[in-house]
């Protein structure tokens, strides 16, 4: 085979494309991966704050587990080092839409300071144990510098939690347990610096029985300096310099420490209280104006009863203005999945739009009645329907005590009352008695709500005006000869409006034709006017008015010439 033919063989069978390398993908910062990944990285660096302190104060804890020490200091670098592969990964938000372009996102990272303080957290400082030895974890103090990644973590599981007070309160544990462990280790090292034993302010000598053991050097060193930072007292005196600096200091670090967790405890028990004043209804200005008025006891009984209800099993009554923070869409589809499945029970609700049915989730008001209370009587006037979402209603008698029928979760009453339908021979007035027979969760739909969502829906209006005249038809409530009397007069109206929009729609034709017509005389007349008056000036001048004329100033004179030289040229032409 020649060369050329090896040639065209290798041209005509080009090497098949190699697969694409498979590479991270990008993580989104308020997605779930990057959530728990942060978490993640709340153990190694809560690792370097506590374990690296106490190894550099505590000799013997750390020569006694140096392998587990290092095993520990370089899996806490991998993870560390990660750390940076994933903030390469993590995409950020730009006119809120989510870059994935790994450039633009090292690009970006680069130029923070949080890629430089990530790169000085890995310096690799370990090297000097080559001459300083592997005892001296203080050359890893730099690890501190990842503790923006502890904040973040801590502020993320704040939003996400369930419990965000309690979170408060359990994170600020924590800063104060940090607080006091790295003042204990201080506290041990200074004693060790100064002296065991030479006075009774330092720790005492190991060499008494029982002091030499790693746990009861750090239990005393703990108990010392929580004692100090709580300002307790019954601490030893200081005796030296040193000492006594260190107990100002922790004085200061006290009474700052003192005002932060005041501060941070008040926060968190307004927080609980607002949140509680946003769920429930306030009942202490209720119960000052019920004594105020003198209400009777039997009353007053029952109102309280009301409010102890609602607090004790959790019910809720304003729900729009908890969730009136939010989008209209969000909390719309906060609404649906809420309480969409119970609107969806109402027969003249079925096979509505789904918007339809979710602008009327947002209208739906939650009311809670009491034992006994009647949720409403033969004859009011029905400006609202209800829907039972728990508890029991009965229909009662006039006498409040016979029971016709007991209605249950899931039914629904009063909803041909908020409906204008023609023939309704009960027409808005309530035709049953209603009473809760324990404590009832009722959602509410006003008359005016459902007029203002179908207004945008007549298709809908239409359909749910048929179902109610069907469910009429079945209650033997409906008037058909009433029915076709409204509607033959509403035709009847509805054809004279037309008449009148034609009427007055040939009023306007004619009015705007005679003030064209008045326009175009009113032209016409100006200019025979302008016309005459330049015809008039044409006339000879008789020699009484010349007479006149050469009496009368200079300068009158000169403008007549000049008017005489104008009207030589005419009357203008009119375009």
């Amino acid at each position: 085979m020649s060369q050329d033919t090896k040639v065209k063989t290798t041209e005509s069978n080009p090497p098949a494309p190699s697969k694409a390398r498979k590479s991270l993908p990008v993580l989104d910062p308020s997605g779930d991966y990057y959530y728990w990944w942060l978490n993640t990285m709340v153990f190694p660096v809560m690792y370097n704050l506590i374990i690296l302190v106490c190894r550099a104060c505590f000799p013997d804890l750390q020569h006694g587990y140096l392998v587990a020490w290092l095993v520990l200091d370089y899996t806490s670098d991998l993870l560390y080092l990660l750390d940076i592969v994933v903030r390469f990964h993590t995409g950020f938000l730009e006119q809120g839409i989510l870059v994935v372009d790994k450039g633009r996102i090292s690009s970006r990272y680069i130029r923070t300071w949080s890629f430089v303080l990530d790169l000085a957290s890995l310096m690799p400082t370990d090297v000097v144990y080559l001459r300083l030895g592997p005892h001296t974890p203080t050359l890893r103090l730099n690890r501190f510098l990842r503790m923006p990644r502890l904040f973040e973590a801590f502020d993320r599981t704040e939003t996400r939690t369930a419990y965000p007070n309690a979170f408060r309160i359990a994170k600020l544990m924590l800063y104060i347990f940090v607080v006091i462990h790295w003042n204990s280790c201080l506290y041990f090292a200074l004693s060790r610096y100064l002296g065991f034993g030479r006075d009774v302010w330092v720790y005492p000598d190991p060499a008494q029985p029982g002091f030499e053991r790693l746990r009861r050097q750090y239990l005393y060193s703990f108990y010392f300096s929580t004692l100090i930072l709580t300002t307790v007292g019954d601490t030893p005196p200081p005796a030296r310099e040193e000492e006594y600096l260190f107990m100002v200091g922790d004085f200061l670090l006290a009474v700052m420490g003192f005002a932060t967790i005041m501060g941070s405890m008040s926060s968190v028990i307004y927080n609980m209280n607002t949140a509680g004043a946003a769920f429930y209804p306030d009942h202490a200005l209720v119960k000052k104006y019920m004594k105020l008025q003198h209400v009777n006891r039997k009353l007053e009984r029952r109102v309280i009863d009301w409010y102890q209800h609602l607090q004790i099993n959790k019910k809720m009554t304003n729900e729009i203005a908890i969730l009136q923070h939010l989008p209209e869409r969000l909390r719309a589809e906060v609404a649906v999945s809420v309480h969409l499945s119970t609107l969806s029970r109402v027969q003249i609700f079925q096979n509505c739009e789904a918007s339809l049915l979710e602008e009327l989730v947002l209208k739906l008001q939650p009311q809670t009645y009491s034992p006994g209370e009647y949720v409403c009587r033969k004859g009011d006037i029905g400006r609202e329907m209800y829907i039972i979402r728990e508890g029991q209603l009965a229909v009662v008698a006039d006498d409040g005590i016979t029971q016709y029928a007991v209605l249950g979760a899931g039914l629904y009453f009063g909803e041909i009352s908020i409906i204008n339908i023609k023939g309704n021979m009960s027409g808005n007035r309530r035709t049953a008695n209603i009473k809760s027979l324990g404590y009832s969760d009722l959602f509410c739909l006003s008359k005016e709500d459902l007029k203002e969502v179908l207004s945008e829906y007549p298709q809908a209006q239409t359909i749910m005006e048929k179902k109610g005249r069907e469910i009429l038809l079945k209650m033997n409530k409906l008037d058909v000869n009433a029915e076709a009397a409204e509607i033959a007069l509403q035709e009847a109206t509805e054809s004279r409006l037309r008449g009148l929009d034609q009427q007055l729609d040939d009023l306007q034709t004619k009015f705007a034709r005679l003030l064209a017509e008045l326009e175009s005389s009113a032209f016409k007349i100006a200019y025979r006017v302008e016309r005459l008056e330049w015809q008039t000036r044409e006339w000879p001048i008789t020699e009484d008015v010349a007479e006149a004329d050469d009496e009368g100033e200079t300068g009158e004179g000169t403008s007549k010439d000049e008017e005489g030289r104008a009207s030589q040229k005419g009357p203008p032409d009119l375009q």
